[in-house]
């Protein structure tokens, strides 16, 4: 008899590989109000981004600064691209208003690299991607202080969370032992 596996070890191994792996839950407006998290229960949450995400801004004159970026020549013009892929993590900075998420995915870098996040009436209140002018191309986000451009499909991005995990967040117990007079 050959060593072979059969369909159903793969299926059985398949499940229990799926089983292992953290499942991603949209980050809602109603999962924030259940749980009403503090600004310090949020950082201890590990958020991703649910799709990749281009920012690019062109590049001028003389005094030309490059964030963290790939410089791309364009039409005879610089471009800096930066690429934030779908599932990369990202840690919670603070909360500029109610319901804003200022949210960083870059490790080491200073707390000026960030993306606004917030509840998406269109995407059924999911903290979506926040910018300003947005139009069937794209819009504009804020990025280290720079304006840069995301294409339409950036107004998808949102932010997940690892449930199980994030629920754990807010478990503080603790067993008193009492107290006896002496």
């Amino acid at each position: 008899m050959k060593n072979r596996i059969t369909p159903i070890a793969v299926l059985a191994i398949m499940a229990f590989m799926s089983a292992c792996s953290p499942r991603y839950t949209p980050f809602t407006q109603r999962l924030y109000d259940e749980h009403r998290w503090s600004e310090d229960e949020l950082k201890r949450i590990q958020f991703y981004l649910s799709n990749d995400l281009v920012l690019r801004r062109e590049l001028g004159g003389t005094n030309v600064q490059i964030v963290s970026g790939e410089i791309k020549v364009r039409d005879g013009r610089k471009v800096e691209e930066i690429f934030i892929r779908q599932g990369t993590p990202g840690v919670f900075l603070f909360s500029p208003k109610e319901n804003r998420f200022a949210i960083s995915f870059e490790s080491g870098a200073t707390n000026n690299r960030y993306l606004m996040f917030g509840p998406s009436a269109r995407l059924n209140d999911r903290f979506a991607l926040l910018g300003a002018e947005w139009d069937r191309q794209g819009g504009t986000v804020t990025y280290d202080g720079q304006q840069y451009q995301v294409d339409a499909s950036g107004a998808l991005a949102g932010l997940l969370v690892n449930l199980k995990r994030a629920r754990q967040v807010e478990v503080n117990s603790r067993v008193v032992g009492g107290r006896k007079v002496r």
